[in-house]
């Protein structure tokens, strides 16, 4: 019987997902750039050897998806807030990587709407966790794909990226096997982000 460690076309595309990362977070200059074309790159990988699902209605997806954001947000808020309040040396940690990496160009923002949040959860809940969940049970799922979405964030030199991208991977990838919808994950991403990014940012 196939397992995980013989599914091929999992195995190329996290091959091909830790090349792009690495390219992707070696130069500021160019990071929205090649970040845009991983995510590109990613997203036709993911539909041409994966089904996206969507089994909620416009309304459902809506609903859940802006207050899961709202929701993940919080977490992350509380966590930023406690790291303040404890005076941990984090909070250079976290200035450092909203200097480098948070959006400042209007197209920043369009291709992260548009290109990048989607990207990520087509590739690594709708492609990666899915096809893992057909091999082990959904909690180790959802585990296993959460470690290799923080992974490819290593790549930045910021462990503490990789740890909130482990943290967000365990929320999205619980509420996509939960849900079984693309369009309700991306909602909850895309709110998430802009909370992050736009109206709340924590530096």
């Amino acid at each position: 019987m196939k397992n995980l460690t013989t599914d091929f076309r999992l195995l190329i595309g996290l091959l091909l997902a830790h090349l792009l990362m690495f390219f992707t977070f070696q130069d500021k200059a160019v990071f929205w750039y090649i970040f845009s074309a991983t995510m590109l790159i990613l997203i036709s990988y993911s539909i041409l050897n994966e089904e996206l699902e969507d089994r909620s209605s416009f309304m459902s997806y809506i609903l859940y998806g802006i207050l899961s954001g709202f929701i993940l947000f919080g977490v992350f808020w509380i966590g930023y807030n406690l790291i303040e309040l404890l005076n941990l040396p984090l909070i250079n940690n976290i200035s450092k990587l909203y200097g480098r990496l948070s959006p400042t160009l209007l197209w920043h923002y369009i291709v992260l709407m548009l290109i990048i949040i989607p990207g990520e959860e087509i590739f690594w809940r709708g492609f990666v966790q899915k096809r893992i969940l057909k091999y082990i049970n959904i909690p180790s799922g959802i585990i296993l794909s959460s470690i290799l979405y923080a992974s490819v964030h290593f790549y930045s030199s910021q462990w503490i990226l990789a740890f909130a991208a482990f943290v967000a991977g365990l929320f999205w990838g619980w509420l996509y096997a939960w849900k079984q919808s693309m369009p309700l994950i991306i909602v909850s991403h895309l709110i998430f982000d802009l909370l992050l990014f736009v109206f709340l940012p924590f530096s």
